[in-house]
């Protein structure tokens, strides 16, 4: 093989059988060898293709990146280059089989160098036994049965420390929706590919690894235009969800009222009618139609015709919805009961807040997006005085539009509220940047001039330090949902606030 191989000057390759025979012959060449169709892999995550490839190498610098990608992306047992000497005689072999997937940054690959041919020692069929024995037992141990296993995905135009912060959000989100994140990949870029958001060379990377980690799913850190879903997804064969469908996959999950479900479904429909045409050609066939009355809708038309309908169906509803809530709000404005509204970042402990003040029982839980359906409950001070209390859905940076235009009619409640009550998790790192995107998010919704009163929650899990830079910093109160410490002062502020011509020391006030 290596005299023919200088003689053409031609790179030539074997695909040789557990058994020991020659399947295929290639020849490319004289730098790279282009593998033909080689079928369909043996069934089973752990089991390889059952073919190694046996390379010639006229150049001395043994497996290229090419060799190594065929290694992974086909499945091979081994790859192995024979340097071809002026004599035309073999001279050293390099060698690469694949390394089980681990929790740690591992290599994915093997590579070793023997010095000829002849001094080849290692029984093959033990090797791959062996090796597939231990990919099994490292499936097994990887694999979980809660939650598909993803590779997160950040493509960044700017710092990277605020991609990272983003990609930890993210993989909150991912572990909150139910799967299982392996591995994080971040990119920084001059500017997005059109095509594929993060390049042709670094997707090609994301492939190799993915096959390594038996990954079923790439989750991007941003919203990708409809054909970089597709083309994505045809390069990899991997399911494909970016940031927008994430949170819209956890909305579907927490919705549980008749009103939530309409708004997560009216976002989805939104979400997902500009992205119908990236279906398959193939689904685009011809329904039929009878006589001569044409050949009838395609699927993709079909589609787009029933999800419109359903958006229009999805809207009316809600304005029926609406109309309730507003009808609510007038009632509550003739009995002059005065509105404060819970705001924050997601899992900043609204719910339990609302809990702590209104003894209620309101799932609160330390996941993101708990609370999604708006829950409202009365409060009376002393001296025959009340309020409704409204807790209402998180907020996240980068909300989906599709999502603030859904659930316009259940944040109308806020343009209602006399007073927003902004809860912040005094104990979050980016606790500061949350604040920000909540003020944005306010912004955007015109509330920028309603009354605010910042509470620095969870003060039991924050060092008195931190809580006194930041009130110094920004105002505002102290205080812990979780044990009630801080609870009345906010009583006190919110009561001066809603009631400042009757507000007055009372030191009947309960104990939290």
């Amino acid at each position: 093989m290596t005299e023919i191989s200088l003689d053409t000057g031609r790179r030539i390759g074997l695909l040789i059988s557990r058994k020991g025979t020659v399947e295929k012959v290639i020849v490319g060449d004289a730098h790279r060898i282009f593998l033909p169709e080689l079928g369909a892999r043996r069934a089973g995550a752990a089991r390889f293709r059952g073919v190694r490839l046996v390379l010639s190498n006229l150049r001395p610098e043994g497996l290229s990146e090419d060799d190594l990608t065929d290694l992974t992306l086909l499945r091979l047992d081994m790859v192995a280059t024979i340097q071809v000497l002026p004599s035309g005689l073999p001279g050293p072999v390099h060698y690469a089989s694949l390394l089980p997937p681990t929790t740690d940054d591992q290599a994915m690959w093997r590579v070793e160098e023997v010095e000829s041919v002849h001094k080849w020692t290692e029984d093959f069929s033990v090797f791959i036994s062996d090796l597939e024995a231990q990919f099994a037992r490292s499936l097994r141990l990887e694999r979980r049965e809660d939650g598909e296993r993803v590779i997160l995905v950040g493509v960044t135009l700017g710092k990277p420390e605020a991609a990272q912060l983003s990609i930890i959000e993210l993989e909150r989100l991912a572990q909150t929706a139910g799967f299982h994140v392996v591995d994080t990949l971040l990119q920084r870029r001059q500017k997005l590919d059109g095509r594929t958001c993060i390049g042709k060379g670094k997707l090609q990377d994301l492939l190799v690894r993915s096959m390594h980690l038996n990954v079923d799913a790439l989750v991007f850190d941003r919203e990708l235009s409809p054909s970089q879903l597709r083309n994505i997804a045809t390069e990899t064969e991997l399911k494909v969800l970016d940031r927008t469908q994430l949170i819209l996959d956890i909305f579907s999950q927490r919705a549980k009222s008749r009103e939530g479900k309409l708004q997560v479904e009216l976002a989805q429909l939104r979400y997902r009618m500009p992205r119908l045409a990236i279906m398959p050609t193939a689904m685009s066939r011809l329904t039929g139609g009878i006589g001569g009355r044409g050949p009838g809708e395609t699927r993709l038309e079909m589609n787009r015709r029933r999800a419109q309908e359903l958006l229009t169906r999805n809207e009316r509803q809600l304005k029926q919805l609406s109309k309730s809530r507003a009808l609510r709000r007038k009632k509550r404005q003739r009995n002059a009961v005065p509105v404060a509204a819970i705001v924050g970042y997601t899992n900043a402990g609204k719910s339990t807040l609302l809990n702590r003040i209104t003894r209620s029982d309101v799932i609160a839980e330390d996941k993101l997006f708990a609370t999604l359906d708006p829950s409202s409950r009365r409060f009376r001070f002393p001296h025959e005085k009340e309020i409704i209390l409204t807790d209402t859905v998180g907020f996240i940076q980068d909300l989906p539009k599709t999502l603030v235009q859904a659930f316009k009619a259940t944040l109308e409640e806020l343009h209602e509220a006399h007073l927003l009550l902004h809860v912040l998790d005094a104990s979050d790192p980016q606790v500061e940047k949350q604040r920000q995107a909540v003020d944005v998010i306010l912004q955007e919704l015109g509330l920028e001039g309603k009354p605010q009163v910042l509470i620095w929650n969870k003060t039991d899990d924050t060092s008195p330090e931190t809580i006194q830079r930041l009130l110094n910093r920004f105002g505002g109160l102290a205080l812990s949902a979780k044990t009630g410490e801080g609870c009345e002062k906010l009583l006190s502020e919110v009561e001066t606030a809603l009631f400042p011509l009757q507000a007055r020391n009372d030191s009947s006030r309960r104990s939290w």
